[in-house]
């Protein structure tokens, strides 16, 4: 292997994209999003540098100020909620869209905003729904699991 050569080649390269391994400002930001939504065009020819340009973004969404407030708001929220919140904007889903699964849309309401909390059968039939495991629902730090002996 040709040192030299890959040496030069990645000087070149961060001169010209400084950003693929540490965002520095708004302007780095908003390139390395650029960047990222043309590399994911085509995942599997780009996956190693889209792997180095992701761990740039989190670290500077993680701790850049205007993401401070943010970050505080996702940090205080049941890892379920915020898990069925992401859904419902990816999935662009209302309330109701979600009756199979968790029921009526004034549960939904009081789910997403923490005065009822989500039974293992509305986890299991979400995690069916959208593929998903369902220890993503779960707080990292302990199991936080309702009984599902209460009527919903």
């Amino acid at each position: 292997m040709d040192f030299a050569s890959v040496k030069i080649k990645a000087k070149e390269l961060f001169a010209q994209a400084s950003f693929l391994t540490e965002i520095r400002d708004d302007a780095d930001y908003k390139n390395a999003l650029a960047l990222m939504e043309e590399l994911l065009e085509d995942y599997d020819e780009h996956r190693t540098l889209i792997g180095i340009l992701a761990h740039a973004i989190e670290e500077w969404e993680n701790t850049a100020p205007e993401f401070a407030e943010f970050n505080q708001r996702v940090a205080q929220l049941d890892d379920g909620v915020a898990v069925l919140r992401t859904l419902i904007d990816q999935y662009q889903l209302k309330a109701e869209d979600l009756k199979e699964e968790i029921g009526s849309k004034s549960l939904v309401s009081m789910i997403l905003n923490g005065s009822r909390n989500m039974t293992r059968e509305h986890i299991q039939a979400l995690s069916l729904r959208f593929k998903l495991n369902p220890a993503i629902f779960f707080h990292t730090t302990g199991l936080r699991l309702v009984s599902t002996s209460r009527t919903t």
